[in-house]
């Protein structure tokens, strides 16, 4: 129970944080300052970012399954990539190793579970790189719109245009 309490109250401290910032996704500063910001032990730090690392791929699973009851070929190739090929703890550890570099700091967090997983899984480095620089062109392109239309229209939009 102390542990959930802890992780609730944490999570709503960096969700304050991201709402302020107005960002749409973690990216590398986020990850790094999970030490930072909690500033208690290796152990705590460890159980946040797994955590956070657990919800995301709760929430792929649940939209996997939800895409797959409607078109299940669809949701198999949408979903193909292998995320489960490391432990969390693995993960964590090469996420950290991933983002010390300076240059990968606004891959968001989702995106660099994927390469990580590639990276270990020993797929060619120039499909990895050409990931990688996909990623952070829509990353961009985001961005600017959403300065350009602001975060609420933006959503609006996208909702609209898949809602029926």
């Amino acid at each position: 129970m102390k542990y959930l309490l802890c992780t609730l109250f944490i999570s709503s401290l960096l969700s304050q944080v991201l709402e302020k910032q107005n960002k749409l996704l973690w990216d590398g500063t986020d990850w790094n300052s999970i030490e930072r910001k909690a500033d208690v032990s290796e152990k705590s730090v460890y159980r946040i970012k797994s955590a956070y690392l657990n919800g995301l791929l709760d929430g792929r699973l649940y939209y996997y399954l939800k895409a797959w009851t409607v078109e299940q070929e669809f949701a198999d190739s949408l979903y193909s990539d292998k995320l489960d090929y490391l432990t969390t703890k693995e993960t964590i550890r090469q996420l950290d190793r991933f983002y010390e570099e300076r240059l990968m700091v606004y891959v968001p967090v989702i995106s660099a579970i994927i390469i990580v997983h590639m990276q270990a899984e020993q797929v060619p480095k120039r499909v990895i790189d050409l990931y990688i620089d996909e990623t952070k062109y829509w990353i961009n392109r985001l961005t600017l719109d959403m300065e350009e239309e602001g975060m609420r229209k933006l959503l609006e939009l996208k909702q609209s245009k898949y809602v029926k």
